[in-house]
């Protein structure tokens, strides 16, 4: 293994047209990079809004064989009741933490960034959300689970983020990760933030990979969230 692969390149941006006012920032799934959802988010942006899809480090990968690929954190196995690397989820959770914050310093406001992901990018976005101080606009959660739900009250949570609206999208053809997770990480996050803020949809004949109409849907949710400002 090369000795770079342990620091990840510069994220894919799609910079706004203009000054950017706002931000997402997108987590891609296991084995991939930020390239194509850059280009996917290229396909729907709007002006104002900056595109940030970092790529994750390389690392062995236990669910994988072991193999060296891409990963925000270690995935020793895709069932609900399948061990969980809590130390890898903390760390990256720091990191993209620390990303938002860089953001922050360069003028945009945490409630004017909304956070997302697709599959183990999705999870990693998802727990984010629920720890960190960092108010955020919203959260797109695509194909994905919760990671270390255990570890979070029964209650609604106390952070800045128990209002916050979440896009969880899910396709009913999904092997990798069942519509089922999907169905039980909703209802677990409506106990933990405002229910009413929390849309799940279902995309008929989508196994796990993304279609147009979420793209639309995620689209419509991120413009509604942020708006232009003069």
């Amino acid at each position: 293994m090369c000795g770079n692969n342990m620091s990840a390149p510069l994220p894919a941006i799609v910079p706004a047209a203009h000054k950017a006012t706002a931000a997402v920032v997108f987590l891609h799934g296991l084995g991939d990079t930020g390239h194509g959802w850059a280009e996917a988010f290229a396909g729907i942006r709007s002006s104002h809004i900056k595109y940030i899809c970092p790529h994750a480090p390389v690392m062995p990968v236990t669910f994988n064989m072991s193999m060296a690929m891409p990963s925000w954190f270690d995935v020793i196995g895709l069932s609900p009741d399948s061990r969980e690397d809590e130390p890898g989820i903390k760390k990256a959770a720091e990191n993209i933490k620390a990303l938002i914050d860089q953001e922050m310093k360069s003028g945009i406001p945490s409630n004017r960034i909304i956070l997302g992901g697709f599959s183990q990018g999705g999870a990693l976005s998802l727990y984010i959300a629920l720890t960190t101080q960092q108010k955020l606009a919203g959260v797109t959660a695509l194909s994905c689970w919760l990671p270390l739900r255990a570890s979070f009250p029964q209650g609604l949570i106390s952070g800045v983020n128990r209002d916050i609206p979440i896009l969880q999208c899910h396709g009913d053809c999904d092997l990798l990760v069942p519509l089922s997770y999907g169905s039980l990480t909703a209802e677990k996050l409506k106990t933990l933030v405002n229910p009413v803020n929390v849309t799940f949809k279902t995309y008929e004949g989508m196994i796990h990979s993304s279609c147009p109409q979420e793209m639309m849907d995620i689209k419509q949710f991120i413009d509604k969230l942020l708006p232009p400002i003069d």
